[in-house]
């Protein structure tokens, strides 16, 4: 299929658009008509204390703002810049917290697989299946992911274009799954920068799927720190805002209770306490624009 800048005929490209699916995730549905769904939870698992007292918090402002929370944990970050960076506690451990999490609190569950070996065991356990941004074309992984008829979230690599994620989606389309999220963070500008181009959540809408925008990564300097990611999380709230009103069916927020003594992401994860105000300003512009549309 080609790009358009090669003049290809892609639902973009010639206004062509498929039918948006609202995808369910446990008791949630995302998708065209469907309130705004809030994606958080720390970067990755530091101790299971750590991770239960955070995924209390979210709960609980979840029942007092009505928000549709889907908790979001890393069991092991296998991406990180240096073999020194902290990494989680791994499948096993990590896996057992989530569960814990998931009963205890009543919430839908995702986390990022990184291996094919891992994806069987993690579908057990967790409500959606996240894909790496930097495995997005990882073919095996991709498909190993949908057969098991779980959810699917596939984070944009910051090295490709959006419309080009046609081919990712058709990947999972191929396993029969059509429980596809498709989520915007960020795009390479230069070394150790990324920028967000707002049409890409236009231009991924018309693949037919919900699209989630995350936020905290969007504002990341990939490995700026030397030897790890360094960003400006102080940028967050208004790319959320600028991305919901353009539109999206969930925004994800990495948040710490202690943003500066986080593990992972120190640098762009949201302070608890930003969330309530945060959310009650993206609650409103997603309902105003839904009127708009009607």
């Amino acid at each position: 299929m080609e790009s358009l800048e090669k003049g290809g005929r892609t639902p973009h490209a010639t206004g062509e658009k498929k039918r948006r699916r609202v995808v369910p995730v446990g008791p949630l549905r995302l998708g065209t008509g469907q309130p705004l769904t809030l994606i958080a939870g720390p970067c990755v698992i530091e101790s299971r204390d750590t991770c239960l007292e955070l995924a209390a918090r979210l709960a609980a402002l979840a029942r007092r703002e009505r928000i549709p929370l889907l908790f979001k944990a890393s069991y092991d970050k296998a991406n990180r810049s240096s073999l020194r960076s902290f990494r989680g506690p791994c499948l096993a451990k990590g896996l057992e917290i989530l569960a814990e999490v998931r009963q205890r609190y009543a919430l839908p569950v995702l986390t990022d697989v990184h291996r094919e070996a891992e994806v069987r065991p993690v579908a057990e356990v967790v409500d959606v299946l996240q894909i790496p941004a930097f495995l997005c074309r990882q073919t095996d992984l991709v498909v190993a992911a949908g057969e098991t008829g779980k959810p699917v979230n596939v984070k944009k690599g910051p090295f490709l274009a959006p419309w080009d994620m046609v081919y990712v989606v058709e990947k999972l389309e191929a396993t029969g799954n059509r429980r596809i999220l498709l989520t915007e963070r960020g795009t390479l500008f230069g070394y150790n920068n990324l920028v967000v181009d707002m049409r890409s959540l236009l231009i991924l809408r018309t693949l037919g799927y919900p699209v989630v925008y995350d936020a905290t990564h969007s504002v990341q300097r990939p490995g700026g720190g030397g030897g790890y990611s360094t960003g400006d999380a102080r940028w967050a709230p208004a790319l959320a805002r600028a991305a919901v009103a353009i539109g999206c069916d969930a925004v994800f927020i990495e948040t710490h209770l202690r943003p500066a003594d986080a593990l992972s992401d120190r640098d762009t994860c949201l302070a608890f306490a930003v969330l309530r105000p945060l959310w009650r300003i993206l609650r409103r512009f997603h309902e105003h624009r839904q009127r708009l549309s009607t």
